[in-house]
């Protein structure tokens, strides 16, 4: 058994291996404080094509925080949400780290076997990732290490509890090598640019603690590399190729409308294999694959020469302009928000729906057991790109998305005290050349104000590119799908006019100039204040009356002692509110009642049986009551459902009473005025002033 251990930032971290999994290529056990993930890497055959065949699973074990599965089966099942986004965290850092050719299939599998309720797991899976690859003999160009960076009360903090998150303005999950950071993920609450880079390169510093473990770690236990030499190419055959495709690319490449440029592509490609594949050729198939690679080597270099030598980009545009943007508001006429987002050639449907508590969704997870009342959901269907594809429910990338766009727009809901409805937002992308994530987050906006939602401020998004060739860089604007998958970085950043909410950066190259990075955010910052002033052209603020097919949710105020008047024994009372007036209701703990309808007459009726449930008795007042029990020494008089005071037989008339029996019978309808409630909440009545003021009140009239 080999470990690396060191104190780091006021808990223990280490990295272990040769004690457990030993027959994976690559295994390490990463703890820190109780929370412990054990990651593994392995390889299989190699694959045809240039594609690294990689998959990345992160697997959380309820028995790693002492919890057996919830609902009808007792095991583990397919990935959760949190742990589809944590695999795509491992996945992204680590898959541009493989040496350029290599194509065997290799698998990393993160297992949570132990989780304390401070510690996050997800940093731990990053860098275990890294490790396992690191003492593998596959041909992995790292370490590199994650942290997760939090400023708590104007201080930096790396690793933050979760405790401390919860006090914290920002959240992020830094991941770097020795030389640069290569991948961002996360929110803030309108942190300005300045204080994101700082926070940025202050987790990119702290992180080189865990990289030097990693070093260390694979001296003492590293499986020598392979020695992996690329497949050599057929040099003639790629010059003839080249020099037939060049040409017709660079003519295809300006080509601006996207369909247009695409069947251009198609068509040189077909052309193409006319040229070089003959009919019989037993290397037909070997042939058509170098087409294709040297098209794509032939579109990056190009592209590329387009941008840094002439300044032009594939649409036209200049490097910072954003593409036209029209918008359309509530274009659904049954739906509670909803907003039709164009930008250049990528478009969005985004809808709002509104619901009540009831339908928050339930999360059950090694974090404990919580809800949600926010919900954004991200859709990308085949037809957005003109192909067709099985439709089998979201993949990862499309999840990736979504919770990009949920994390950028939670930061300005209202919270469920000041608006008590659950918020569902649907993002429907019908059409898509690049950016179609940030489309979701303004078309969220825009759609949130339609439906009436009191946002604090409207967020946009934004995707910005880079370029980086012989020292020279061009930082894009408003990023092409063609850009994206040409250019060095993506950078999607998402705010208001204030400051960011949410930003996801991945680095393709090695280092990256923190001047590039602070003039991409301010460049960034630039194209959102453009498309929020868009955006406030369409709506400038949310509408101040809902759609009538939204639930209205009105919400009243109970002594919480009263709850149970309303819950009722088995809950035989709120049932029978409901069902009678047909409304739903919720009961908070701190006397909260919501009730939600979309008549505003059963709403009513709902509230009138709430108030005269829970009404208390008000000292000075004139109750009509009912008699209830006779005893010598006076009358119990019901003035409230449920709530009951004692007349004194001195209190029943100005006149002395011998017995009680003698004014009044149970049953009798009485007017009453309470004189006091006292701290147990005995209630004292008075027929007698009651009826002089009563009397008093009429004599004035009729005066």
């Amino acid at each position: 058994m080999f470990i690396q251990e060191k104190e780091f930032h006021g808990r223990k971290f280490s990295i272990e291996t040769s004690r457990i999994a030993k027959q994976a290529g690559g295994s390490v056990i990463v703890r820190f404080g109780d929370s412990i993930v054990l990651v593994t890497a392995c390889s299989g055959a190699e694959k045809d094509g240039d594609f690294l065949p990689l998959t990345i699973d992160y697997v959380e074990k309820t028995y790693a925080a002492g919890k057996i599965p919830g609902g009808f089966f007792k095991r583990e099942g397919k990935l959760s949400e949190r742990e589809t986004l944590i695999s795509r965290l491992m996945d992204r850092p680590c898959r541009p780290m493989f040496v350029e050719g290599f194509n065997k299939e290799v698998q990393v599998v993160a297992t949570v076997l132990s989780a304390d309720p401070d510690n996050d797991t997800d940093v731990l899976a990053v860098t275990g990732a890294s490790a396992a690859l690191t003492l593998s003999d596959l041909p992995f160009e790292g370490p590199l290490a994650a942290v997760r960076v939090g400023r708590i009360a104007g201080k930096l903090v790396i690793n933050p509890t979760y405790s401390e998150l919860a006090t914290s303005d920002l959240n992020y999950v830094v991941a770097g090598t020795k030389d640069a950071i290569v991948m961002v993920e996360g929110g803030s609450k309108e942190v300005p640019e300045k204080e994101i880079i700082e926070a940025l390169f202050f987790a990119h510093k702290e992180l080189q603690t865990l990289i030097q473990m990693q070093e260390a770690l694979q001296k003492q236990a590293g499986k020598p590399k392979l020695d992996f030499v690329p497949k050599a190419r057929d040099e003639d055959a790629i010059a003839k190729i080249t020099k037939f495709l060049a040409p017709r690319i660079d003519k295809a490449i300006r080509i601006k409308d996207k369909l247009e440029r695409r069947d251009a592509f198609r068509a040189m490609k077909v052309e193409a294999a006319a040229e070089f594949i003959k009919e019989g050729d037993e290397n037909a198939a070997k042939t058509a694959g170098l087409i294709s690679k040297v098209f794509e080597d032939a579109s990056y270099r190009q592209v590329r020469d387009m941008v840094t030598k002439e300044g032009k980009r594939i649409d036209g545009r200049d490097t910072t302009t954003v593409r036209p943007i029209t918008i359309e508001l509530g274009i659904l006429p049954r739906c509670h928000g909803s907003a039709l987002f164009t930008r250049g050639e990528t478009q969005a449907i985004v809808v709002t729906t509104l619901g009540t508590t009831e339908e928050a969704q339930r999360l059950d997870n090694i974090a404990g057991e919580t809800t949600k009342t926010f919900m954004l959901h991200y859709n990308f269907p085949p037809f957005s790109v003109g192909e067709t594809k099985p439709m089998r429910g979201p993949g990862r990338r499309e999840v990736g998305h979504g919770a990009l766009a949920e994390r950028a727009v939670q930061k300005v809901m209202p919270n469920i005290k000041e608006f008590p409805y659950v918020t569902r937002i649907v993002s429907e992308i019908t059409e898509s050349n690049g950016s179609s994530s940030m489309a979701t987050v303004c078309g969220s906006s825009l759609s949130l104000m339609d439906a009436g939602v009191p946002l604090k401020k409207p967020v946009a998004g934004v995707a910005m590119g880079l370029i980086k060739e012989d020292g020279k860089y061009a930082i894009l604007t408003d990023i092409l799908g063609d850009e994206d998958h040409l250019g060095d970085m993506d950078f999607k950043v998402c705010g208001t006019d204030k400051g960011i909410t949410a930003l996801q950066m991945d680095i393709k190259i090695k280092g990256l100039e923190r001047e590039i990075m602070d003039k991409a955010l301010n460049q960034a910052k630039d194209a959102r204040l453009f498309i929020l002033g868009q955006m406030a052209e369409a709506i400038n603020a949310p509408r101040t009356s809902m759609s009538p097919f939204a639930p209205r949710i009105v919400s009243l105020k109970i002594n919480p002692e009263k709850i149970r008047d309303i819950i009722g024994p088995g809950g035989k009372t709120i049932r029978s509110i409901t069902e009678s007036c047909g409304v739903k209701m919720e009961v908070l703990d701190d006397g909260t009642v919501n009730i939600a309808s979309n008549d505003e007459k059963k709403t009513k009726a709902a509230i009138d049986i709430v108030k005269s449930l829970t009404q208390e008795a008000e000292i000075g007042k004139i109750y009509k009551g009912v008699v209830k029990r006779i005893a010598d020494f006076g009358a119990f008089v019901e003035i409230l459902p449920g709530t009951d005071g004692l007349v004194h037989i001195s209190q029943l008339t100005d006149e002395r009473v011998r017995e009680v029996r003698d004014v009044l019978q149970e049953g009798d309808e009485v007017y009453v005025k309470v004189l006091d409630v006292d701290r147990q909440g005995k209630i004292r009545l008075s027929r007698k002033e009651a009826m002089d003021e009563m009397k008093n009140q009429g004599q004035a009239q009729g005066n």
